[in-house]
């Protein structure tokens, strides 16, 4: 009897230990190293090299040191405006394909130490790596493994080149976090003059286990960024977006950097990968990495950039978002402006937690030690976990009162590995317990965008899961919807469409010349509209108001024809700008022929050039003329767009008044003398004049 208590007394102890001890790790599990850069999660990528000075974006590897002469170069500034940004470090392209070198490279002339900038003694990875000291934010590098520039690029010789450079960035500049390889590599380059195509095995040519070994000797807390890691991974798109379902692990030995079919079969990484590998989202804030000044005109949006940050911070990932710094060697003042006003609204969106400190309770909880309170009590290191023989479980928090919501943060305690495969979020609101989102993986962080709602408690339900789970923060916020001014279009039919971002944000307007306010018409949905008008609306929600945003408007082009044989030229009169046309015919005239299905008294038309992030055939120099039949033809004008190239923005035409039916407007020349481009030509007639005259 003693003997069966005793053993009894055992089971309870062994069983008991089980309960209460830490679950076992779910394998793979992240580095040291890595969980640091977990907690990054927002840093900037900064491309300044010699393409900004080449208007490039992979220069050929031709090009003459003297071409980098920055007039104003402050690291300082890039430093300043990152930290302000709330972004924790930044990432330097020290030499990208062309293989141009920002620092003064004892193993090549091609950089900075034969160029004219501050004769030859200058050193761009110096400037940063001391202005990032000053302003407590991480330094890392970008360094192209493809070099256009160097004549023994393909061969060994050339690796050995290659690992004296990294030695090189990793030794004379202080601690770096992230070393950035590029997965483009061979193709045609100049390469040392020889003008010719080289390609390389990509698996095998670089030995990238011996050239790794040299980042882990020289910066051992640093992570490499590739395709395939081995620390971090590529994101698979240049959108800043990572995927609903976006897993931390990788199969590593079947990824190598560069292979054709990765973005689409493993970039939103694997269930039963066997190595952490987590995706880095990298975009630019304007369509191009390095600085082109017809770019101006194109920084991302407010809400363009939201997006971008729910997407991949708000879908387990880092963002990595690339400022194009210009040829004085600054970020410039769109970039900045653009970026406060995205640090702003996250700020505004994420004031204050709901969940902190509230009443949680959880269906299982492994002990005292693991229980639901852990998720509320804003500590990073304490987390939920469940006993280990479940098959489902569920957290609740009570918000003590009807409390609105809009925003929902998950995190795992990913140092035990990411476990959770599915779960839904649950809102007891006045009808009862309503399921309000369904999703599958959160990893480090996940962030749910949730339409505004009312409720007393919330309740988290996790279907599925990889091993137990263990949950270490539920954040809970109402974010404020994104004011901002309306954006107005009106398309061919002539309906008028009046848009922002956020849905449920009012939306006023008028057409009578006055600032609209909430004492105007309403937006509700598009209307027609095919008279001359000036259309201004702004955006309300509570007492937040916008700016007004405003359009000056033509007839509409509902009548419109445009005469060519190739149905898509009508693109061009489409009141879209997104969408363009061009005759690639063998009988181009490089012209657009438009018959308005009337005769109008007509004084003048705009252009808007191809807004492509490849554009091509932009209208430099041009003829209009106009016919009241096709057959007699008047030349209204001829001049230039001169400065197309740099601004490629909408461009406005005015002349002496001319009465017709069909306008040709004619390019005789265009930026690179391939077929005209047109993305939008508007109009103008005398029944808009005293609109757009009194702008």
């Amino acid at each position: 009897m003693k003997y069966f208590l005793l053993i009894s007394i055992v089971f309870l102890l062994l069983q008991c230990k089980t309960d209460t001890g830490p679950p076992d790790p779910m394998m793979p599990v992240p580095s040291e190293r890595q969980l640091a850069w977990h907690d990054l999660e927002f840093y900037a990528f900064v491309h300044f090299n010699m393409n900004t000075f080449s208007n490039m974006e992979w220069g050929f590897g031709d090009e003459k040191p003297d071409q980098f002469n920055p007039s104003s170069l402050d690291c300082r500034q890039w430093a300043q405006v990152c930290k302000e940004a709330g972004m924790k470090g930044i990432i330097l392209t020290a030499k990208h394909h062309d293989g141009f070198c920002l620092w003064p490279s004892a193993y090549t002339e091609h950089s900075v130490k034969n160029s004219v900038w501050k004769n030859g003694k200058g050193d761009v990875l110096k400037e940063l790596s001391d202005a990032c000291k000053e302003f407590d934010l991480k330094f890392g590098v970008y360094l192209s493994p493809w070099d256009r520039n160097h004549a023994e690029y393909g061969t060994p010789a050339y690796i050995t080149y290659f690992r004296n450079q990294l030695r090189e960035l990793l030794t004379n500049y202080g601690e770096v976090f992230e070393v950035w390889f590029d997965g483009a590599n061979g193709g045609t380059g100049y390469y040392g003059g020889a003008n010719e195509e080289r390609r390389v095995d990509k698996i095998n040519y670089y030995d990238w286990g011996n050239t790794i070994s040299i980042i882990r000797e020289l910066q051992p807390n640093a992570v490499v960024f590739s395709d395939a890691g081995p620390d971090v991974r590529w994101v698979g798109n240049e959108h800043g977006y990572a995927y609903p379902t976006t897993w931390s692990m990788l199969m590593k030995d079947s990824i190598y950097g560069g292979m054709p079919d990765y973005n689409t079969r493993y970039s939103m990484g694997q269930e039963d990968g066997t190595h952490w590998i987590p995706a880095e989202a990298d975009v630019s804030i304007r369509p191009g990495w390095y600085y082109h000044e017809y770019e101006d005109h194109k920084v991302k949006s407010t809400a363009q950039l939201l997006d971008i940050y729910y997407k991949s911070i708000g879908q387990n990932s880092s963002l990595l978002l690339n400022f194009p710094v210009d040829k004085r060697g600054l970020i410039h003042e769109n970039d900045i402006k653009q970026l406060k006003s995205l640090t702003q609204k996250i700020k505004e969106d994420f004031t204050t937690d709901i969940a902190k400190d509230k009443v949680a309770m959880a269906s299982n909880e492994r002990s005292d030690t693991y229980s639901a309170s852990k998720v509320v009590d804003g500590d990073k290191e304490t987390y939920w976990c469940t006993s280990d023989e479940i098959e489902s479980a569920s957290l609740t928090i009570d918000f003590g009162q009807f409390t609105g919501f809009n925003r929902v943060i998950l995190q795992e305690y990913i140092p035990l590995g990411q476990r959770i495969k599915s779960f839904t979020i649950q809102a007891l609101t006045e009808n009862g317990w309503e399921e309000i989102a369904s999703e599958t993986t959160i990893g480090y962080k996940r962030i749910l965008r949730l339409p505004t709602r009312s409720a007393k408690s919330i309740r988290i339900n996790f279907l599925e899961f990889r091993a137990c789970p263990v949950i270490s923060s539920i954040e809970v916020y109402n974010a404020p919807k994104l004011i901002v001014p309306p954006v107005i279009s009106r398309n061919k039919k002539g309906e008028v469409q009046v848009a922002v971002p956020d849905p449920g944000v009012s939306i006023y307007y008028t057409l009578d010349g006055t600032a609209p306010t909430a004492f105007s018409s309403r937006y509700a949905r598009p209307f027609i509209h095919h008279e001359a008008v000036r259309v201004q609306a702004i955006a309300i929600d509570d007492e937040k108001q916008s700016e007004v945003s405003e359009l000056n408007l033509d007839i509409s082009s509902n009548k419109w024809q445009v005469l060519h044989d190739d149905s898509r030229a009508n693109q061009v009169i489409d009141g879209d700008i997104s969408t363009w046309w061009a005759d690639e015919s063998a009988n181009n005239q490089n012209e657009i022929i438009i018959d308005l299905g009337e005769v109008l008294n007509i004084r003048g038309l705009t252009y808007v050039p191809m807004q492509e992030r490849w554009i091509s055939g932009l209208v430099t120099n041009y003829t209009i003329l106009i016919s009241p039949d096709q057959i007699f033809w008047t030349e209204a004008t001829r001049g230039e767009f001169s400065n197309i190239m740099n601004s490629p923005i909408e461009q406005l035409v005015l002349f002496p008044t001319v009465k017709g039916r069909f306008i040709n407007f004619k390019s005789t020349a265009t930026t690179d003398g391939k077929a005209a481009s047109f993305a939008e030509v508007t109009v103008l007639t005398e029944s808009s004049k005293s609109i757009f005259d009194t702008n």
